[in-house]
């Protein structure tokens, strides 16, 4: 137990800027393992992230209630996911090289591509989020646990691929780069389970649900295929972006599934 406590600590040290015990590090071999409580980590993330919605919502508008829950996130996160879409988006966007894309990837300066990603996955994800809040309205127990799916399963989309591709850079100049080992059932197991019970338990008040998994991790395979065309593998930066778009995907999702099925 307590070296399991040890491991989630890990993670949540790692993923979040949340404040760990001090003798948590970012030790490799229990990095490797954290990674079966990614998934956890979008439990933390989204209940964070509806509590400013949920005390926002009573004094303000739900659309600044949105903005606010988004603010929460980024900062419980310390904006590490939206660091790597913008990178993925400055790497891909203006190299044609493997190696050109990586080292600009690498490089902690954003540039246009990514400043223009951001914006517009922000200007999105606001859309999205606000009118999918307004299909569960009066009923702030589904909300949370909207909020806590989008998070914990588009971690699983993204954790996932490391379960399947394998890591794209050849040294270890990325600090991404332990969670790029091999891993054993009890990782990818945790992973599944804690990416896909809140989507379960949402999907009991309203069972078409289930079939966001579909779009979702279509989105996944292609992502994760659009990497390897490219790059050979993935890189944290790709896990990071692929985590961001899901996310979107999610909400997207829902929308459509509400309006067509």
């Amino acid at each position: 137990m307590k070296k399991e406590l040890h491991i989630f600590f890990t993670c949540v040290m790692f993923y979040t800027r949340i404040p760990c015990p001090k003798n948590i590090s970012h030790d490799p071999e229990y990095l490797n393992k954290a990674t079966r409580y990614f998934p956890f980590i979008g439990w933390i993330v989204g209940s964070i992230s509806f509590l400013a919605f949920y005390i926002s919502s009573i004094f303000l508008s739900i659309e600044t209630a949105v903005i606010l829950a988004l603010i929460a996130s980024i900062l419980t996160t310390g904006a590490f996911h939206e660091d790597g879409f913008a990178d993925v988006c400055d790497g891909f966007g203006g190299g044609w090289t493997k190696e050109k894309i990586l080292m600009i990837m690498k490089d902690s300066a954003i540039g246009a591509y990514g400043a223009i990603g951001l914006v517009l996955l922000f200007l999105l994800k606001f859309k999205l989020i606000s009118e999918s809040v307004l299909l569960f309205s009066n009923h702030n127990y589904l909300i949370f646990l909207l909020f806590i799916s989008a998070h914990s399963l588009s971690r699983l989309a993204a954790i996932s691929i490391i379960f399947t591709h394998e890591y794209s850079r050849d040294d270890a100049s990325s600090k991404n780069k332990p969670i790029a080992k091999k891993h054993s059932w009890k990782e990818v197991l945790g992973s599944f389970f804690f990416g896909l019970l809140p989507l379960f338990a949402l999907s009991c008040f309203q069972y078409k649900l289930l079939f966001i998994l579909i779009p979702v991790f279509i989105t996944r395979y292609f992502l994760a295929r659009y990497f390897q065309k490219w790059i050979g593998g993935y890189t944290g930066d790709c896990l990071g972006a692929t985590q961001q778009v899901c996310e979107a995907i999610y909400y997207l999702s829902i929308l459509l599934i509400w309006k067509f099925i």
